[in-house]
């Protein structure tokens, strides 16, 4: 009989791995569970592919093409006030990869790396991987999801925490975290002289007066701070699995001789698309976020009004409402709702404890799919409290 490792038998079990299936399996599911951008590639990247097409056949350098690097660099310089140059980038298959390859070369056995909860359901078995020891500090409505520094520091072991990971703009909370905050963060790292991971994959994706700060750019941060991002949510480029880490420069040859053993390297054709994707004007990325603005505007009214408490997200593209007033669980009514309505909606409980009593609802879905399953859901909540 073949033998399953205890690591792989330990890693959590995802609903939404079941809900995917049967969304596949129903092509009259209304689906509100995506996680990626609903828009296609821009021409100008479509026409690259095209013409890439015969051009990309080899592998590249473990830590991505030069030329990829140096846009990389020119990039963070300008958007996120980060200063680095080539050799503390390494380009990976996602901003996932980075942060894998993160892990595996700043965390032992045992050492601790502090996770939100909620927070994104690949965080937990990422790091379970490599046998980290993990903590959670706690993100609550009240606050609208954001950190509290004061939690942190709290859930600090100054013998055995190492990194501390921030996810901003958050999935599946929605939330930026304020410069103040992130300064109250860095403030901790260095008396316990710790890591950040900081997970930014939705930094182009902010609304109203929100602005997205890296971390990385604070004084005196740039030789702590991994800083993950990616080209998915900013240029609809998920399939081409294109991401970067902005690392110190020890770690960051570290990372290029670990990703050997990974993956190689990143796709040679997603990286020089890469080149093309950030030569692009912003206007395509702006046109992304204004109809996502104009989602959010619907989504978020529509389910308060249902008594479905949710903070108006001020990133990404998810709603988290609470339903903990429902004698359900999360889980459950995920399932009843898919099946009784066909509108499907992922569960709190699915990206940790915390976000037990929680649903979470994307907008990167067509307004005309959003409003119709909008309203199976108001026909679904009507009808269970008349019970």
């Amino acid at each position: 009989m073949v033998h399953v490792s205890e690591r792989e038998e330990q890693l959590p079990d995802q609903v939404i791995e079941k809900l995917i299936e049967i969304m596949v399996e129903h092509p009259d599911v209304l689906s509100l569970g995506p996680g990626e951008p609903d828009f296609p590639l821009p021409k100008p990247l479509v026409s690259e592919v095209k013409r890439l097409s015969n051009q990309a056949n080899h592998y590249s350098p473990a830590g991505g093409l030069h030329e990829l690097r140096e846009a990389i660099c020119r990039k963070v310089r300008r958007d996120n006030h980060i200063k680095a140059s080539p050799h503390n980038i390494v380009v990976t298959c996602g901003a996932q990869e980075a942060l894998l390859l993160s892990a595996a070369c700043t965390l032992d056995v045992s050492e601790q790396i502090l996770l939100p909860n909620p927070g994104f359901m690949g965080f937990l078995p990422c790091f379970e991987l490599f046998n980290a020891g993990i903590r959670f500090y706690d993100l609550k409505e009240e606050r609208a999801f954001e950190p509290d520094p004061d939690e942190i520091k709290k859930q600090v072991d100054s013998r055995k925490t190492k990194v501390i990971l921030l996810n901003s703009p958050a999935n599946p909370t929605g939330n930026v975290i304020s410069k103040k905050v992130l300064e109250e963060i860095a403030d901790i790292a260095v008396e316990y002289n710790l890591s950040i991971f900081s997970d930014e994959a939705y930094e182009k994706i902010v609304y109203d007066d929100a602005k997205h700060v890296s971390i990385g750019s604070l004084n005196g941060m740039a030789d702590r701070v991994f800083t993950c991002q990616s080209f998915s949510k900013s240029f609809a480029m998920c399939g081409f699995r294109l991401g970067y880490v902005v690392a110190p420069d020890k770690v960051a040859e570290a990372i290029k001789k670990t990703h050997i053993y990974t993956s190689i390297c990143a796709p040679t054709i997603s990286q020089k698309l890469g080149i093309k994707a950030l030569s692009l004007s912003s206007k395509y990325t702006q046109a992304m976020v204004k109809e996502y603005d104009k989602r959010r505007k619907v989504i978020v009214p529509r389910l308060n009004q249902m008594g479905l408490s949710t903070p108006n997200p001020k990133g990404a593209f998810y709603t988290f409402s609470n339903i903990s007033h429902i004698n359900t669980s999360s889980k459950r009514f995920a399932f009843d709702l898919l099946k009784k309505q066909k509108v499907a909606v992922i569960p709190g409980v699915d990206f940790g404890s915390e976000g037990e009593g929680y649903i979470r609802c994307s907008f990167a879905a067509k307004l005309q799919t959003i409003e119709k399953a909008l309203d199976k859901i108001e026909k679904y909540l009507t009808y269970s409290e008349s019970r």
